[in-house]
């Protein structure tokens, strides 16, 4: 990601970085002070800092519910807290996630997610009085219960220290995403996003915030240079898996809209809304998203996907050549699971009742076979809410921003997404990128 700065530089790269860089040993999930242990440098954070940016987060879907919980809900508290203590602070910028709304559909507007809010019809059993109540103190309380309960069982089994913690993430990560659609969001990461909106508008008193909330952030468009990313994020697990011959359908609606933006685009729409609110007291919310601005459709990426590995195909661990296949589309779970059950679970089920009859001699493609299906599934159920994700992220705000500022600005910190063709994007810059970087 430095690749340019340390050409410009050369020997003198160190030097210039740490004339503008200091490292501060911290937790945004402590309790106390971010877990800045030194009084010395967290007073002179407070006595100096102009603005401050959180950009913390577990993003994995399904993490564990005490990580996402402590890191996305309670550091974006923490944050909050901390920052009120700044005494020159002029302005502090939450990056969020444009998911927060969970499986909304139509025009998503930016505006504040309110505390307690869930999105759920309430329709369970415990919901005869409606949408159930979503209070964050006792998701806290809940998660320590959980805890205490699993090292209650586990001291009472005697279960070793390694078992214990494979246990523990189990549970955690049920928990999380049981938690998530109790309320009415698809995962554990936008629930607990969410709960980190709703503090840090509530809790900011005369503090001066934007909220920024990004779409699914790919590779960059043009900055530091084009094509840069570091792992996959949600289309690229299904980019590579295609690539690599290990997914041979996507689900998805093909007319579908994908919303998606390059980091070096969220970047600099950060940059510039700090600018533009520095010491304004007020909440200022903006998406940065594609949806509306400049569509892409699933389509689109998918041939990007076949044309570039038809002409750069990937190899196997055998050294083989994995030649990509027209992209088939699956409209549905339900086309779905029938298309794997044809596909994987039948024929699991054929080759385990002869292997046990042949002495486990088709035992090692059995394995494979589970594998392929099992992950296969895996990402199905991971990814079925925005394969399908009916909303578009409104960007009024965002496109009054790109016009308060002069033409040399809105050059040096381009945010606008109709400037992006997509398909010169993802065939010479995305899926090159993902390759080189990811891949390697």
């Amino acid at each position: 990601m430095f690749k340019i700065l340390r050409e410009q530089h050369g020997d003198n790269f160190e030097s210039f970085i740490f004339q503008k860089v200091v490292p501060v040993v911290g937790d945004v999930a402590a309790d106390h002070n971010l877990g800045i242990d030194k009084e010395t440098t967290r007073e002179h954070l407070w006595e100096n800092l102009d603005a401050i940016v959180n950009n913390a987060a577990s993003t994995v879907f399904d993490d564990r519910y005490d990580i996402s919980l402590n890191v996305n809900t309670k550091g974006a508290k923490n944050m909050v807290e901390f920052a009120k203590r700044c005494r020159k602070l002029q302005i502090l910028l939450h990056v969020s996630t444009a998911y927060v709304i969970g499986r909304g559909s139509g025009r998503i507007m930016e505006k504040p997610v309110n505390m307690g809010e869930t999105i759920t019809a309430g329709n369970g059993p415990e919901d005869q009085g409606g949408p159930p109540l979503l209070d964050i103190n006792a998701e806290f309380d809940l998660l320590e219960k959980t805890l205490a309960e699993i090292h209650m069982d586990s001291s009472t089994t005697g279960t070793d220290t390694s078992s214990l913690q494979d246990a523990e993430t189990k549970r955690l990560k049920e928990l999380g995403l049981e938690r998530a659609r109790r309320f009415g969001w698809p995962n554990t990461y936008s629930f607990t996003k969410a709960m980190g909106d709703m503090l840090v508008e509530n809790l900011r008193g005369n503090l001066p915030v934007v909220v920024l909330r990004p779409s699914i952030i790919e590779s960059t468009l043009a900055e530091p240079f084009p094509g840069w990313m570091e792992g996959t994020r949600t289309i690229d697990a299904l980019i590579v898996a295609y690539g690599r011959g290990r997914l041979a359908s996507f689900l998805a609606d093909r007319n579908l809209i994908l919303d998606v933006i390059p980091a070096d685009i969220v970047v600099n729409a950060m940059i510039v809304a700090m600018a533009a609110h520095a010491s304004e007291n007020g909440l200022f919310i903006y998406h940065s998203a594609s949806s509306i601005g400049n569509p892409l459709r699933y389509s689109v990426v998918t041939d990007a996907a076949y044309n570039y590995f038809s002409q750069h195909p990937c190899v196997d661990r055998d050294g083989n050549i994995v030649h990509a296949k027209p992209p088939h589309f699956l409209e549905s779970m339900r086309s779905f699971r029938g298309y794997m059950y044809t596909r994987y679970k039948a024929p699991l089920q054929v080759l385990d009742l002869v292997d046990t009859v042949f002495c486990n001699i088709f035992r090692a493609r059995y394995n494979r076979m589970l594998r392929n299906y099992n992950f296969a599934m895996y990402l199905a159920e991971l990814y079925e809410p925005y394969a399908f994700f009916q909303g578009r992220f409104d960007i009024s705000n965002t496109e009054r921003l790109l016009r308060k500022i002069s033409t040399a600005d809105r050059k040096a910190f381009n945010f606008d997404v109709k400037c992006i063709d997509w398909s010169d994007y993802l065939s010479n810059v995305h899926i090159p990128g993902l390759v080189k970087h990811v891949l390697k």
